[in-house]
């Protein structure tokens, strides 16, 4: 019954030529993030001085950042250029687990990349016999395998609840979007809605916890140590910190703007979306490129060898 059905979008009524604008802001930003991502993604790959753990879990996250904008900002653009508000349930369906792997995940990566900076720390002499290339793959694999597992259950449930009204009153698809189109106030709404309770705190509030827990571990030890010792450890987390802080800011900023979007005008409505789905993976790279000396190396490495080719021609 579902599958059949047409949604339509009413953030995008009434926009006026603001959509243009709108569209524009998007574009734009969404292209340098292309851009941007594309080249540490590559530059990680094919510079084998950065096949190391933290820029193996680096890759991921840029990977999963690239996964959950593009999963919603072509469509959006798409429908701000033709003035087209309607979309499939499948499409929907296949956003929110698109959009909701990239905020799982993310977490999930960011957790595995506190613990590589954790033990790179407190135990630097043994850190490549504990980190060896074996258990970066399982951790890799560990982040982006199990939420997405657990995500999928959530997909289930909510193919499950029958649909009566069509009227999303957000720019993209979020499952919690989709319980409210329901007939009824089913025992299976309550139970997505549990299991929705439940990846929050599992995917979410607990990697917060660890990761401000292993940064006040990391606080009490640099206290005690040489001023070269706290700036190195400094070095080394801050670009993580501020990716992590960045994107919790903007995830559970998010999770508030759930609860009030239908209350929003349009436009403010697709300013805020992009603070969750757009800007944190334009800031991934951006923020390690400034504070991280290898990638700056390598970088400018790559552009030197770029420049000589051109001019050998």
């Amino acid at each position: 019954m579902n599958e059949s059905f047409t949604l339509i979008y009413a953030a995008y009524q009434d926009m006026g030529s603001v959509k243009y604008v709108l569209f524009t802001a998007i574009f734009l930003v969404y292209l340098v993030s292309l851009i941007v991502n594309i080249s540490v993604l590559l530059l990680i790959y094919l510079d084998i001085s950065l096949h190391k753990p933290m820029y193996i879990f680096l890759f991921s996250l840029i990977a999963n950042g690239l996964i959950g904008s593009t999963a919603v900002w072509p469509k959006v653009m798409a429908m701000l250029l033709t003035d087209v508000n309607t979309g499939s349930y499948k499409g929907c369906l296949i956003q929110i687990f698109l959009i909701g792997a990239y905020g799982v995940c993310n977490y999930a990566i960011l957790t595995v990349m506190a613990y590589d900076r954790f033990v790179s720390i407190f135990q630097p002499l043994q850190y490549h016999t504990i980190m060896t290339p074996q258990k970066v793959k399982q951790l890799s694999f560990a982040a982006n395998f199990v939420p997405t597992a657990f995500l999928l259950v959530q997909i289930c449930l909510t193919t499950q609840i029958s649909l009566c009204h069509d009227t999303i009153h957000k720019v993209f698809c979020d499952n919690l979007s989709v319980l409210s189109l329901s007939c009824t106030n089913s025992i299976l709404n309550h139970v997505s809605n549990v299991y929705g309770i439940f990846l929050l705190i599992a995917f979410a509030v607990l990697p917060v916890c660890v990761i401000f827990l292993s940064y006040f571990k990391i606080v009490l030890l640099t206290r005690k140590a040489s001023t070269n010792a706290r700036k190195k450890a400094l070095e080394t987390c801050t670009p993580h910190l501020v990716i992590f802080i960045n994107f919790s800011v903007a995830f559970f900023f998010a999770i508030i703007y759930n609860r009030v979007s239908d209350y929003l005008p349009n436009e403010l409505n697709a300013f805020v979306s992009m603070n969750y789905a757009l800007f944190p993976s334009l800031m991934h790279p951006v923020i390690y490129g400034l504070k991280n000396k290898e990638i700056q190396h390598c970088l400018s490495k790559m552009w030197t060898k770029a420049m000589f080719a051109v001019s050998q021609r």
